[in-house]
């Protein structure tokens, strides 16, 4: 598990957005581009090529469940 100060520094390597931990993932709060960056063995595998695009409902709920806004 990726502990609270590596999630601090982390961001999103396409737009610099803050990430947030939602199980295996890393999910980025920037609306626009809603990338999700799995994490394999505790290592977030943070290639933009790797990553996928959540359709917005998605990225709307996992915003809600970690009290981030989705304007």
């Amino acid at each position: 598990m990726i502990n609270q100060e590596l999630l601090e520094i982390l961001c999103c390597p396409e737009t610099k957005a803050d990430l947030v931990l939602d199980g295996e993932f890393l999910v980025s709060v920037d609306k626009e581009t809603r990338k999700r960056y799995r994490i394999e063995d505790d290592i977030p595998i943070m290639l933009i090529e790797e990553s996928e695009t959540l359709d917005v409902e998605e990225w709307q709920e996992i915003m809600k469940l970690y009290g981030k806004a989705i304007d």
